[in-house]
């Protein structure tokens, strides 16, 4: 017989120690070496853990107290870049019909399609928390491009008093700029923080995410200060090309 790795891990701590031993189902049943140890199957879904499989032969003598038990049922797996064609799937009925003319094909599927079952929830959910994300990155920009906007139009006169002084375009449009970034990296480390405390949650809801992952907090962390850098530089260059006049002039 063949056991997953799940299987093995449980009983023996190993795949390489489950080799060569025995199991069986009840008292009075015979022992079954193990040969092999298969990878780990997902039968309930990505979203769960895998179970612990024992792969049985077809035909078994006093198993589970019966005398004899055979599975009228078998199920084959063709790797081929044509699955889901129907010209494929008419070979494959011609191919079980020339063996066997009485022969039912049933449950005819693609891994792709079992994934895509599996995953329903999940990309439910992913979708949803994309919008949610998306939308919170816009009301931010708009946020910060309007804190930035608004600081600008209340130093007016003291961005004409800096450039009568000597005060070059790209100071004050530097000097602007760190002001956002400045609350960009505020909001940045809070939402960190928040992040690594719900991560742990998300975990249990999306297949083999870790709840620390440096390369989607270091890319996510980057775009955020990459797009409020931009909207922090739009209305500091419009405030750097002010008129010292007109900017003194300004009450």
């Amino acid at each position: 017989m063949i056991i997953s790795e799940n299987f093995a891990r449980e009983y023996w701590g190993s795949p390489g120690k489950a080799l060569g031993k025995f199991v069986r189902v009840g008292s009075t049943d015979p022992w079954h070496e193990i040969i092999g140890v298969a990878g780990n199957v997902y039968d309930d879904g990505v979203s769960q853990p895998a179970s612990s499989v024992a792969y049985w032969p077809l035909y078994q003598d006093n198993f589970e107290t019966q005398k004899e038990m055979i599975r009228r049922y078998v199920n084959f797996v063709i790797r081929t870049p044509r699955a889901g064609q129907a010209a494929f799937h008419s070979e494959i009925q011609q191919a079980v019909w020339s063996v066997d003319r009485d022969l039912p094909l049933a449950d005819e599927t693609t891994v792709g399609v079992l994934y895509t079952k599996s995953m329903a929830r999940t990309s439910f959910t992913l979708v949803m928390l994309c919008v949610a994300g998306s939308m919170a990155l816009l009301l931010g920009i708009i946020g910060i491009y309007g804190v930035i906007a608004y600081a600008v139009s209340q130093r007016t006169r003291e961005i004409g008093i800096r450039m009568a002084l000597g005060a070059q375009r790209e100071m004050l449009t530097g000097m602007f700029v760190r002001q956002g970034l400045t609350l960009a990296a505020i909001g940045v480390v809070a939402g960190v923080v928040v992040a690594f405390s719900t991560m742990r949650l998300m975990a249990s809801v999306l297949f083999q995410v870790k709840p620390v992952d440096p390369l989607t907090y270091g890319c996510a962390t980057g775009t955020v200060l990459l797009i409020a850098w931009v909207a922090c530089y739009l209305p500091s260059r419009k405030a750097a090309a002010i008129d010292p006049v007109h900017a003194l002039r300004a009450e």
